[in-house]
């Protein structure tokens, strides 16, 4: 587990090679949504695959498949035979999200070319229209547009072959129809020596042109939403400060090994995750984990690569390089979130798979009805041009992802981290969340704050050594407060044996002769050991909001005494529940805690619903019944015990400070282990929730006002092409404005988060 000292974030730990492993692939030539889901169902198709899911908007595709890695080869073939790109995505070779610079010089080249062809063909239109002078002639018309429709356009007509190959279409297939049959009507009539009123050489420039525009802008765009991962990428340094036997050497941290230690100077960046070994100073982790404030860290402390040195010069002794670094599982959590789909998109991939031979049919339907109807050749071609043209499922195709892209990464710059889409655009529906107490509402550090001997028993030393000692073999926080309690006061623990763990109950273990019975009231009951004697204490301690140790001898069935453990309640806890409560969201805490305790720990923090002495395993059922009350749920916990209640919730919400078991179940991560961050997670949902459907419902919008005005020829080819083509552009730029939102809440504050 890789840790964070005394307050920061742990992220899961690496999983093992199974016999079905995920492979990642970059996918290259994909330029619309059909294009996407034909690849998943060619995907799906390689024996062994379980699931596929390709994503326009990261250009990546996610495939569970038997043999992972090793069947790699098969799913790049299975990718190739369908006319697209592919790579496999590791650690050594990650697929960086971006431009691809000399890529871009050669678009903008292809693109200047056009335009520079077209601005002449289209004031020839203006002249014909307006009756000004410079008319271009029909033959000098075909000399401009025959290098826009055959060299720009190429990528168009490549990109149609490869698809009506595979028997399928996609937005190539439909600016290749549109485009040739405008170009083929002009190219026709100039040989047939036909006046220059009846060419269309503009439109089909025009097309070409702005598509290729709109591709370009969309590009950029999207690698504007992928900003995130770029920003982390960027915040771990090339090169460490190595030292061995007090000489300093400069090296590249990919030659670093584990145990070695590296000098860190002040304003500096963290090369790697480590242990502070020498010095003491502030880190500012803020852009790892959302912590505002520098954070401080001395010799047994751990740090975070990519967080800032302040002012302190440290040596760092390195615990995790690589893959297993918390800035790259980081990195991957957020890809993995990114590169997910949300529940809505499924939807629209239905649409996306029957769009386009929809259109096709829509065209011909659109031709035929103006030449059988109309008589007009002439306009019918028009209106099947425009239809063609007009139509691209792009918009729809990149409603869902490019929002889920920027939502996230605002998310890991707030110190949120979301595994999967699901997580983010369910997390605003949650009626009710349910609290662990320890480590979540508390800090998850608890402290003996008192030792009460029973009659006859030995006294606070004797009484705490012993059970001390009996804890040697569990990891229990409460178990490590009794030991440091005992470390403090320097008492030495004599051997146990026989040591055993009850799950939520406690411990049994033998320690000097004596059957010793550790833990709760109920764990003592069972053995037969009354606590009478002593329950008006344990109802003061309780009622203070401590919990209460029970401990006696199961041998002689005698009580020897209690402590009073406590664990304090986080300093943003209150104002959190009172911002969720304000959202109209029901707390509820599930606890294994004594009732007593709980209701002490829940009044300090505004909770009124207490589902008190809770076993691990019968959290997940408590859960269940919450849901089965028609509420939705999220779960927020840090341990293993809360794992298989983070699962059965709707949503999971694992606390950074917590266990590797804990993320890994969790939807979603608070890298700082912060409760204020969970206004903000809600709020950031809602925000990219509401984001989606205004996407989707301009996407639908377009194509249900644009078609049917193409199909009754109130839409020229050119105009058409202008459309489809912003259309994509302002879907992605209209996802590019929640990088805007802004959480309101302070952390110590009481205000939900908002736009």
């Amino acid at each position: 587990m890789t840790a964070l000292g005394k307050t920061g974030p742990t992220v899961e730990a690496p999983k093992a090679q199974s016999a079905t492993d995920e492979v990642e692939l970059a996918i290259t030539g994909m330029t619309c949504a059909s294009c996407s889901t034909r690849l998943e169902r060619v995907l799906g198709r390689v024996s062994g695959v379980e699931t596929s899911s390709v994503n326009l908007a990261t250009e990546k595709a996610r495939v569970r498949i038997s043999g992972g890695l090793g069947r790699a080869d098969d799913l790049i073939a299975a990718v190739n035979k369908a006319g697209f790109g592919a790579e496999p995505v590791t650690a050594d070779r990650p697929a960086l999200q971006g431009h691809d610079a000399r890529g871009d010089r050669a678009e903008m080249l292809l693109f200047t070319l056009a335009a520079v062809l077209t601005l002449p063909l289209i004031w020839d239109m203006v002249a014909h229209m307006t009756g000004l002078p410079g008319r271009i002639s029909p033959l000098w018309q075909l000399v401009l547009a025959t290098p826009v429709q055959f060299v720009a356009g190429a990528r168009f007509y490549r990109g149609a072959w490869v698809t009506l190959k595979a028997g399928a279409g996609n937005m190539d297939s439909l600016v290749a129809l549109g485009s040739s049959a405008a170009y083929g009507l002009s190219l026709w009539r100039v040989a047939l020596g036909d006046p220059a009123d009846g060419l269309y050489f503009e439109g089909a420039a025009v097309v070409i042109t702005l598509v290729m525009l709109g591709k370009w802008l969309e590009a950029r765009a999207k690698g504007s939403a992928a900003s995130a991962i770029r920003a982390l990428m960027r915040l771990r340094p090339d090169i460490a400060h190595r030292e061995v036997e007090g000489v300093v050497e400069d090296v590249a941290v990919d030659r670093l090994s584990l145990g070695d230690v590296v000098l860190v100077r002040p304003g500096e960046s963290l090369p790697v995750d480590g242990d502070v070994v020498e010095g003491r100073t502030e880190v500012d982790e803020s852009l790892v984990t959302g912590e505002s404030l520098p954070v401080t860290r001395e010799p047994g402390d751990r740090v975070i690569g990519g967080s800032v040195n302040a002012d302190g010069l440290i040596r760092v002794q390195v615990t995790a390089l690589g893959k297993d670094a918390t800035l790259s599982r980081i990195i991957r959590m957020v890809e993995t979130a990114q590169a997910s789909k949300a529940p809505v998109q499924l939807m629209v991939d239905k649409v996306a798979a029957v769009f386009v031979p929809a259109v096709v049919f829509l065209a011909v339907l659109a031709f035929l009805g103006w030449w059988l109807i109309g008589g007009e050749m002439e306009t019918a071609i028009v209106a099947g041009i425009s239809v063609l043209v007009v139509a691209c499922p792009c918009a729809l195709g990149l409603a869902t992802p490019t929002a889920i892209m920027v939502g996230t990464g605002v998310a890991a710059r707030l110190g949120i981290l979301v595994k999967d889409a699901a997580a983010l655009e369910q997390a605003h529906h949650c009626t009710t969340i349910a609290f662990d107490k320890t480590g979540t509402l508390t800090q998850g550090r608890p402290a003996v704050t008192g030792v009460v001997p029973a009659e006859g028993a030995p006294g606070e030393d004797g009484l705490l050594a012993l059970a001390a000692a009996a804890q040697g073999g569990s990891g229990h926080p409460l178990a490590h407060a009794l030991r440091f309690a005992a470390e403090e006061r320097e008492l030495t623990l004599p051997a146990f044996t026989d040591f055993q763990s009850i799950a939520g109950k406690g411990i049994t273990a033998r320690v000097e002769g004596r059957s010793l019975v550790i833990g709760s009231r109920r764990l003592l009951d069972e053995a037969g050991i009354a606590l009478e004697s002593l329950e008006d204490e344990a109802a003061r301690i309780e009622g203070e909001g401590a919990s209460v140790v029970w401990m006696g001898d199961a041998g002689t069935k005698t009580l020897l005494g209690l402590f009073a453990i406590a664990d304090p309640v986080r300093a943003s806890a209150k104002a959190a529940v009172a911002s969720l409560k304000a959202m109209g969201v029901t707390p509820v805490m599930l606890t294994g805690d004594a009732e007593r305790v709980a209701r002490a720990v829940a009044a300090k923090v505004g909770i009124e619903d207490i589902r008190a002495e809770v076993l691990p395993d019968h959290k997940a059922d408590a859960v269940a019944t919450l849901r089965s009350e028609g509420k939705v749920v999220a779960m927020v916990g840090d341990g293993v015990n809360d794992a298989p209640a983070l699962a059965a919730a709707d949503v999971g919400i694992a606390m950074g400070t917590g266990t590797d078991v804990a993320m890994e179940t969790a939807g979603i991560t608070l890298m700082r282990g912060d409760p204020a961050l969970l206004p903000w997670a809600l709020g950031l949902s809602k925000a990219t929730h509401a984001k989606i459907r205004q996407n989707l419902f301009w996407a639908f919008v377009y194509n249900t006002i644009a078609l049917p005005l193409a199909a009754l020829g109130l839409l020229n080819p050119m105009i058409a092409g202008a459309a489809m083509a912003m259309s994509s552009v302002s879907v992605v730029g209209s996802s590019l404005l929640l990088r805007r939102w802004r959480p309101t809440m302070d952390p110590l504050g009481a205000s939900a988060g908002a736009e």
